[in-house]
């Protein structure tokens, strides 16, 4: 159940909803937006208490109306929040000279730098490159999960250290990975959005810890997961009371061997129909292939995406993924062609 209150509602308002929701065995969530509020009703309850319920809160002279929604992901869902969502991710570090960057707005927000960071050098050059080129938010891994225990696994807390220097060198906010509960907090000090991977997309200790955090998140479709899973994965960090979440289509596993992965364009307008939460697009993991990370990029826009997130390095023979990252050139070079496509769908870069 979904309880949209009147424009100037007020706190008590916001308590006596609470309060109502509370007596019939529901737990409230309230998202307060910048003109709304929505009060979603977590729990099961019986059917008599949903039909006791419901008259009781329309008759609160704050409240405009009750609506139940059908789907399991309640608050991830678009029939709780018909209207796009978009939020600013780094105020609270001071990025972007404070103004933050938006995440979902009329502007294509553009992540990019190394898949790891290996070094202050490496981080910096990479950094100002993306940064001048375009790129709004910067990119790293500190903790990385490889496939093999041999492959280079992050530099850790020294990494995210680098990344927050690096956020203060060029005011670009930062967006990492976190992969366990344990490192959410440490993570959060240093980085503006906390990245769950495609590995991760499940670990529902992990999706209730960074629930419980107010950074926001991305959170990367899982390898084999449907978009009803995905969606339902999101639902566990929006119901923990962090509401600033964005989805990354990152390539599915299919029998296809020409590239890595497969990547899902079509996730696109399936995520934008059934979520109000915008949607990001990562041509670097999806395909694998570097030769193929401009052209995939060019659609993503063209298809409605809200962002990319790319691999970018100076030396692409990296310690991770080098066959899937641009150089600082080519990163720059596709800056500049893809402003005329998003332009072409309404939007600027």
């Amino acid at each position: 159940m979904i309880i949209i209150l009147k424009h100037g509602a007020t706190e008590d308002d916001i308590a006596s909803v609470e309060e109502k929701l509370q007596e019939h065995g529901y737990q409230p969530n309230v998202t307060r937006g910048v003109e709304d509020v929505i009060v979603a009703a977590i729990g099961t309850p019986s059917l008599s208490e949903k039909e006791m319920v419901a008259p009781q809160l329309q008759a609160l002279e704050a409240v405009e109306k009750v609506l139940f929604v059908s789907k399991s992901y309640k608050l991830v869902s678009r029939e709780s929040h018909p209207a796009d969502t978009s939020f600013k991710v780094g105020v609270a570090n001071g990025a972007a000279n404070g103004a933050g960057v938006e995440i979902g707005g009329a502007k294509i927000c553009v992540m990019a730098g190394p898949c790891s960071v290996e070094g202050r050098e490496q981080l910096m050059t990479t950094a100002k490159a993306v940064n001048q080129a375009g790129a709004t938010v910067l990119r790293g891994g500190a903790y990385k999960p490889r496939t093999s225990p041999y492959d280079f696994q992050g530099m850790g807390l020294e990494g995210l250290q680098l990344l927050a220097e690096a956020r203060a060198a060029t005011g670009m906010p930062v967006i990492t990975e976190v992969m366990t509960p344990g490192l959410v907090e440490q993570v959060c000090e240093h980085a503006d959005v906390l990245q769950i991977g495609a590995r991760n997309m499940q670990n529902y200790d992990l999706l209730r810890e960074v629930g419980r955090c107010r950074t926001p998140v991305m959170l990367k479709r899982g390898l084999s997961a449907t978009v009803e899973e995905w969606l339902k994965a999101a639902e566990y960090i929006l119901a923990g009371g962090n509401n600033n979440v964005m989805f990354c289509e990152r390539g599915i596993r299919t029998y296809e061997p020409s590239t890595r992965f497969t990547l899902d364009l079509s996730a696109v307008p399936a995520i934008k129909k059934a979520s109000h939460l915008p949607i990001i697009i990562d041509p670097s993991q999806g395909t694998g292939r570097r030769d193929m990370v401009a052209a995939m990029s060019k659609a993503a826009v063209a298809c409605g995406a809200d962002g990319l997130i790319i691999e970018v390095h100076p030396h692409p023979e990296a310690l991770s993924d080098g066959q899937q990252t641009l150089d600082t050139t080519q990163f720059a070079q596709l800056m500049r062609d893809l402003k005329p496509i998003a332009q072409a769908v309404g939007r600027t870069l």
